[in-house]
C-alpha cells in the first residue's frame, strides 16, 4: 500500500525565487519553505498575492534557511491565520527575526511612500496586509532543531536536517513520510552551497531517498576556480583605485556580505588592498555579521585561520566602518574616491544601494561589482545585461560606471557540484528540479539523464503523489 501523500509545487518552479512546497499527508498540511518571489514592486506583489491554501489549515512549516526567498512570506502567513509550528536550525532561528523585521519594515516604508503619492493625486490609499507584529509572531512559533538530530514533528513524519553549506544555518531537509504499510523518504536540497566558497562547510551527502527536490540555480554552468575569482576581484578593485573612483558592491545582507568582508580581509592581509575606507552600509548586514561572529565556532576553521583565527570578521579590517544610521549612509556620498561600499539589496531591488546608484552610476570613475546571482526583472540583472540607461526614483540615470560580474563567489553549487551531490544519493530516487530558470533546468536535466538519473521539471501548481 503506498503512502497517502501529495506534494504540490507552489513556488520556485521554473524560477529561482519564491520557494514553497505543500505536502498533504493524513489530513495534515506541511510547507517546505514559505518564500517570497523577488524582483518586482514588492508592495504590488504583497497586495495581489494570494496563498493557494488556507494559512490557518497549515500545521507545520519546515524552513531550509533564512534567505527571504525561502522565508519571506511567513509574516503574511501569520497575518492570514497560521498558528502552527515552524521548525528550522538554530542558526536560522537566530537570523530569521533580523531578516523578517527588515523585510516587513521596508514594505511598510514603501507603502507609506506610495500612499502619500496616492493622496496627492486623490487616489485611494491602501491598508497594510501585514505588520511588524506579524514578523515578531513568527519568531514565537519557531522551534529549532540541530543538524543530525531526528524529530517527529507530526504523526507519521520524521524530520532531520543536514548541513547544506550555503549560509549560516542552511539545511538539507530529510523527511520520512510514513503510511500504514510503507514509507517514503523525501529530500529537499534547499540551496546547496558551493564547496569552494569560504566560511561554510561542504554540503552533506545524502545516502538514500525516494524523491528529491534539487535546486538548479547554476544547473547550466560551473563557477570559475576560487583562485581566479579572487584575482578577478582584486583586479577590479585595483582598477577602480587607479580610476580615482569608488567601488559599489550590491550584496545580500546574509551570507554574501560576510564572504565579501572575508575576501577583503584576505587581500588586506596580503597587502593588496589599496582602498582606504570600507563601508558596510546595511543595518541588517551589520546585525547578521555580529551573529556570524557569535557562530565562529561553527564555521570552517581552515578558512578562518588564513586571516587570523579567533578574531571577529569586523576586527579583521581596520578600515571597516559600520554605518547603521541613515545619516551615516548619506554621508558616504561625500567620499568621492578610494572607498568600497557594501550595501543591500543584493539584486538592487531596494535598500541603500539604489540611493548610492542614483548618485554614482553616471560617473565613469566608479565601479560596480556584482558578486551574486541577479534574477530576471531586477535592476541588478538589467545592469549585468548591459543596460546603459535605467530609471530610478522617477529619473533616467545614465550608466557610465564600469560594471563587473564575478560569478565565482556564488554560494550556490555549480553544475558539477549539483551532479556529484545527486549521484551520491542511493535508492534510485525520482528527481524534481526546482529553484532555477528554465534554460538552467533543461541543461541540468539532460546532464542528469546522461548519468542515468531520472529528473523532471515541474511547473508551478503541479502535484505528485508520493
Amino acid at each position: 500500500m503506498p503512502v497517502n501523500a501529495n506534494l504540490t509545487f507552489l513556488g520556485a518552479a521554473g524560477q529561482v525565487t519564491g520557494s514553497c512546497y505543500l505536502i498533504e499527508h493524513n489530513k495534515q498540511k506541511i510547507l517546505l519553505d514559505c518564500g517570497m518571489t523577488q524582483g518586482a514592486d514588492q508592495v504590488r506583489e504583497w497586495h495581489k498575492f494570494r496563498f493557494a491554501f488556507k494559512p490557518k489549515e497549515i500545521d507545520l512549516v519546515i524552513l531550509s534557511h533564512a534567505h527571504i526567498d525561502h522565508s519571506g512570506l511567513l509574516p503574511l502567513l501569520v497575518a492570514k491565520g497560521f498558528k502552527g509550528k515552524i521548525i528550522c536550525t538554530p542558526g536560522t532561528a537566530e537570523l530569521l527575526p533580523v531578516l523578517l523585521k527588515d523585510s516587513v519594515g521596508l514594505y511598510l516604508k514603501d507603502l507609506e511612500w506610495q500612499n502619500k503619492k496616492a493622496a496627492r493625486s486623490g487616489k485611494k490609499q491602501q491598508d497594510p496586509v501585514m505588520t511588524v507584529a506579524n514578523a515578531e509572531r513568527v519568531s514565537e512559533l519557531v522551534q529549532s532543531l540541530p543538524y543530525r538530530k531526528r524529530q517527529v514533528p507530526l504523526p507519521g513524519l520524521e524530520l532531520e536536517f543536514a548541513d547544506a553549506g550555503h549560509i549560516l544555518g542552511s539545511a538539507i531537509i530529510e523527511l520520512w513520510i510514513k503510511g500504514s504499510q510503507a514509507m517514503r523518504k523525501l529530500v529537499f536540497s534547499g540551496d546547496l552551497g558551493n564547496p569552494a566558497t569560504v566560511l561554510m562547510h561542504d554540503p552533506t551527502e545524502i545516502s538514500q531517498a525516494d524523491v528529491v527536490l534539487l535546486e538548479s540555480t547554476y544547473g547550466n554552468r560551473n563557477h570559475q576556480t576560487l583562485d581566479n575569482t579572487v584575482e578577478e576581484f582584486a583586479n577590479a578593485l585595483e582598477q577602480a583605485y587607479k580610476d580615482g573612483g569608488n567601488v559599489f558592491i550590491p550584496a545580500f545582507a546574509l551570507g554574501r556580505s560576510q564572504e565579501v568582508l572575508y575576501y577583503l580581509a584576505l587581500l588586506h592581509h596580503q597587502g593588496r588592498l589599496k582602498q582606504r575606507a570600507i563601508f558596510l552600509d546595511s543595518p541588517m548586514a551589520i546585525s547578521i555579521t555580529k551573529i556570524y561572529d557569535d557562530y565562529l565556532h561553527a564555521l570552517d576553521q581552515a578558512d578562518l585561520n588564513k586571516i587570523g583565527a579567533g578574531r571577529s570578521l569586523q576586527q579583521l579590517l581596520p578600515m571597516l566602518k559600520l554605518t547603521p544610521k541613515v545619516e551615516d549612509s548619506m554621508a558616504i556620498n561625500r567620499v568621492t574616491n578610494g572607498a568600497i561600499i557594501i550595501a543591500g539589496s543584493g539584486m538592487c531591488n531596494g535598500g541603500r544601494i539604489v540611493h548610492h546608484f542614483k548618485h554614482n552610476l553616471w560617473k565613469n570613475t566608479n565601479h560596480v561589482i556584482f558578486v551574486g546571482f541577479q534574477a530576471r526583472g531586477t535592476l541588478g540583472r538589467r545592469l549585468v545585461d548591459g543596460e546603459k540607461r535605467v530609471k530610478m526614483f522617477g529619473q533616467d540615470i545614465v550608466v557610465k560606471a564600469r560594471v563587473h560580474t564575478i560569478g565565482g563567489f556564488s554560494a550556490h553549487a555549480g553544475q558539477s557540484e549539483l551532479l556529484d551531490w545527486a549521484k551520491a544519493i542511493g535508492g534510485q530516487p525520482q528527481f524534481y528540479l526546482v529553484h532555477g530558470e528554465p534554460e538552467a533546468q533543461q541543461v541540468l536535466q539532460e546532464k542528469l539523464q546522461q548519468q542515468g538519473i531520472a529528473a523532471l521539471i515541474p511547473a508551478k501548481g503541479d502535484s505528485i503523489k508520493l
